[in-house]
């Protein structure tokens, strides 16, 4: 093992220790402060009033890790101050409930951090002039989708863990060495965030959370270079997101359908459809996991050849139809 996998698996432990005895001391302080999510009986239907800060604790975890493994320049720099900002807008809507437009004002500052550090699409198939505006409205896409996702115990950290494994497994497969030690301190952090977080949920990621999580995977399929693999490689971080971005498109139809602004909160997300239905939250979780087992193997698979647009293209349309005929 050369020195740079013992970096990732140093990052990774460093990053899991330290968000796993931070949270305790976390708990404790939100309930002193009276930091708590309490149940509302429509969406929030938890028994008690559960500590907020899980997201401080991980924004803790993997920026610690991160300055033993992670050489300075001005790219991180910039990434850094973008999940921080989304951090404490997070964080400050949290505490004071903050307009829509003050919420998108503070994401489109760090979505304007990320594409200052170069991280926004380079494919030529977009031409130069479509490329920040694509790449911006990607980015606050999936920061409001883990936003939108976030309604059940373990469910966005759960999907968040997910995909940045499946994007650390091509990173691997590839040999990009400039994004595992992020994705490393990454998943350490969030497995032990998971493990608080899981049913019944002792601690929540809260909108700083949300947001933190949402920022860098939105900015992370920036570091790869995926036409250099497949001709349409840019794709597979759509594979690798598609839940969270199936979450925030059928929320904005169907908010839109029933006349209720779509940042505005109602009932309609697929896992309180699920437990409508008699779903338990152990049983949501265990089938995201077994989708994500199947989107890893075809973002895979897809990135290196091995199988064709147009067989990604019918596994997506049968994804759909398993999806929507659970719902």
């Amino acid at each position: 093992m050369n020195s740079f996998m013992i970096n990732i698996i140093f990052s990774l432990i460093l990053s899991f220790l330290i968000t796993f005895y931070l949270i305790p001391f976390f708990c404790i302080i939100a309930q002193r402060l009276q930091f708590v999510d309490r149940p509302d009986g429509i969406i929030k239907k938890h028994k008690t009033a559960i500590p907020y800060l899980g997201g401080v604790a991980i924004f803790c975890g993997f920026l610690i890790a991160l300055a033993f493994v992670c050489p300075a320049n001005s790219q991180l720099f910039l990434l850094l101050i973008g999940l921080t900002i989304l951090l404490f807008v997070g964080l400050l809507d949290d505490i004071v409930v903050m307009r829509p437009l003050q919420k998108l004002f503070g994401q489109l500052i760090a979505t304007f951090c990320f594409l200052k550090a170069g991280l926004y699409l380079k494919e030529h198939f977009f031409f130069n002039f479509w490329n920040i505006p694509i790449s911006a409205l990607w980015i606050l896409s999936i920061i409001n989708a883990f936003n939108f996702v976030d309604v059940m115990d373990g469910l966005a950290s759960l999907i968040a863990l997910a995909a940045a494994i499946i994007f650390f497994i091509i990173a691997l497969c590839l040999q990009l060495q400039s994004v595992m030690p992020l994705l490393g301190a990454f998943i350490g952090a969030l497995s032990a965030f998971f493990l608080f977080n899981r049913p019944d949920a002792k601690i929540y990621l809260g909108d700083a959370g949300s947001l933190f999580i949402g920022g860098f995977l939105a900015v992370i399929p920036f570091f790869f270079n995926w036409g250099a693999y497949n001709q349409l490689g840019y794709l597979t971080p759509i594979i690798v997101l598609s839940i969270p971005l199936l979450e925030i498109t059928s929320l904005v139809l169907i908010r839109s359908y029933k006349g209720i602004p779509f940042y505005k909160g109602s009932p309609d997300h697929f896992s309180l459809y699920l437990q409508a239905r008699g779903w338990k939250k152990v049983s949501i979780l265990w089938y995201i996991a077994v989708l994500y087992l199947l989107l890893c193997g075809a973002s895979l698979l897809f990135v290196t050849g091995k199988i064709s647009f147009w067989l990604l293209l019918i596994m997506g349309i049968l994804f759909l139809i398993n999806w929507f005929l659970n719902l």
